[in-house]
């Protein structure tokens, strides 16, 4: 290196662009590996290796990172008053006893003989055998999405078995309402839905809100729907009102078919009084389906804020 006094210079010159967004990096658009960087470094007449790039960099305090998740709505200007708003309109409809729920889609599951994170009671040495790689099964995955009724403390999940649509989202709020919801409901004048801001109850997903003018049609219900700042999904309360106990009651516990995972679900329980019904959605939704301007100029809109 003291022969070779422009080495770290060009070695910066070849990482920090890519941080910075330089297009005419050499390696904008590659891995930055060590290897690579020593390659280039050698084109540029530089008589290096990966192992001396390498302790360079630590030298220079860089090191191998992750992406850090701190972008997504975290310091938008009107974060507070939309929690505030959300807390507001719920606390109204819960006054009046009317219905709110939660709404979204779990982690989906592979089904089949395969490692389900935690820990149950077995005689010793005698450990539930799964398969070693997580590869999917003809049998597919569940999609489980769910409603949690905030007034009741209970939740519905529709365990889907093709794609995770808005068609599948709306229609396993139908389900709870058919099931659950009018059977505690029987005046309601309204409904509001609480969600995060992306998936199948996107908020600006247009078959998302085509589907629910359906569904409202269908029940002669007004329905209000409140989505979550982005990146602030973990504040929907079926996030840990109904999901981290459905969790805790299927750890460690290979979930073999579809009929396991609906009656795990179907058992969770809390000491706070949580129940849960389940059922399996044998329909096949499908992916990409297009909404035309005249289908979404049926949806009569109206903002509350």
């Amino acid at each position: 290196m003291d022969t070779d006094p422009t080495l770290r210079q060009d070695l910066e010159r070849l990482v920090e662009p890519v941080t910075r967004g330089d297009p005419e990096s050499p390696l904008r658009w590659t891995c930055k590996s060590v290897r690579r960087l020593a390659a280039e470094l050698r084109r540029q007449g530089h008589a290096t290796s990966h192992r001396l790039v390498a302790n360079l960099l630590h030298e220079l305090k860089y090191s191998l990172q992750a992406n850090a998740k701190t972008l997504e709505g975290a310091r938008h200007p009107d974060r507070n008053a939309q929690f505030e708003y959300i807390n507001t309109r719920v606390r109204q409809f819960l006054r009046r006893r009317h219905p709110v729920i939660s709404v979204d889609t779990k982690k989906k599951e592979l089904v089949g003989p395969f490692k389900n994170g935690g820990r149950e009671w077995r005689p010793q040495g005698q450990p539930e055998k799964v398969r070693v790689h997580d590869f999917v099964t003809p049998q597919g995955r569940a999609i489980p999405y769910g409603v949690y009724d905030l007034g009741a403390n209970m939740g519905w999940v529709s365990v889907g078995i093709t794609h995770d649509t808005a068609e599948f989202a709306v229609a396993t709020i139908r389900r709870w309402w058919q099931r659950m919801g009018r059977r505690r409901y029987p005046r309601a004048r309204r409904l509001l839905i609480t969600a995060d801001a992306g998936g199948s109850n996107g908020a600006r997903l247009r078959l998302w809100k085509v589907e629910l003018q359906t569904l409202a049609d269908a029940l002669h219900v007004p329905i209000a729907v409140s989505h979550f700042p982005p990146g602030t999904s973990k504040w929907n309360k079926i996030e840990h009102k109904l999901f981290s106990f459905i969790s805790q009651t299927w750890r460690g516990q290979p979930l073999i078919s579809y009929a396991v995972i609906v009656k795990l679900i179907a058992a969770t329980r809390t000491t706070a009084g949580l129940t849960v019904k389940a059922h399996l959605d044998r329909h096949a939704y499908q992916k990409g389906r297009t909404v035309s301007q005249a289908e979404f100029d049926r949806v009569r809109l109206r903002r509350l804020y």
